[in-house]
């Protein structure tokens, strides 16, 4: 079953019955490419994320890449509107929804990078202006944050990759409405429309190895 995109494909099996998901929209498949979120059950225990990159990786060092780890009170304020934005759009694709727990969360691998760019945005940013950053974030389209997830994975996407580059790029950005257009996808910023909008490969099809 492809993962989750902004132009739906048909998610339901030949008998017309959605196809099985786990968690977020994860396809209950054999080790697909999927992010967990680990929510531990101390209230003080911080909150990881980290991509798994499946079947497409075996045998590859890299087949776990631990993108970032949030402060819980980070994480809490960021985790409803993002269940409740994923759970929209699970809806929209004929999904089961989801919501967090404790221990493991899996989340489908489109969902994931959009996850990553806002926990990328606010894991260093003051408390106060990630409400800002939630708003700028919901304000994307999906293509836009798929790729801002590419351009940051590509040099600074690790765990212990924050506070450089575009890492630092995204909190200034999302942290501030004037400045929330400037990591905006060209085509965005001239106001393209949808069918002008330029989809990459890494939207469409799975990715390998340490790709984005």
């Amino acid at each position: 079953m492809p993962a989750l995109s902004a132009r739906i494909p048909d998610k339901r099996s030949a008998s017309g019955n959605p196809k099985p998901t786990l968690g977020f929209g994860v396809p209950a498949t054999s080790d697909p490419h999927h992010f967990k979120v680990i929510i531990p059950r101390a209230n003080s225990g911080k909150v990881q994320i980290s991509e798994y990159l499946g079947m497409q990786a075996a045998g590859d060092e890299f087949a776990v890449i631990d993108r970032v780890v949030l402060e819980r009170p980070r994480w809490t304020a960021i985790r409803a509107e993002v269940q409740r934005a994923f759970n929209a759009r699970l809806k929209a694709h004929g999904l089961k929804t989801s919501a967090w727990k404790v221990g493991e969360n899996l989340v489908d691998r489109l969902l994931g990078k959009e996850l990553c760019v806002l926990a990328w945005a606010v894991e260093d940013m003051e408390m106060e202006k990630i409400p800002v950053a939630v708003r700028n974030w919901l304000a994307l389209r999906p293509e836009e944050r798929w790729w801002l997830f590419g351009m940051t994975a590509k040099t600074c996407g690790g765990v212990a990759d924050g506070g450089k580059g575009w890492r630092l790029a995204l909190r200034h950005a999302l942290g501030d409405v004037a400045q929330s257009d400037l990591l905006q996808p060209r085509a965005r910023r001239e106001k393209a429309t949808d069918a002008e909008l330029p989809m990459l490969d890494m939207f469409a099809t799975e990715t390998n190895g340490k790709q984005p």
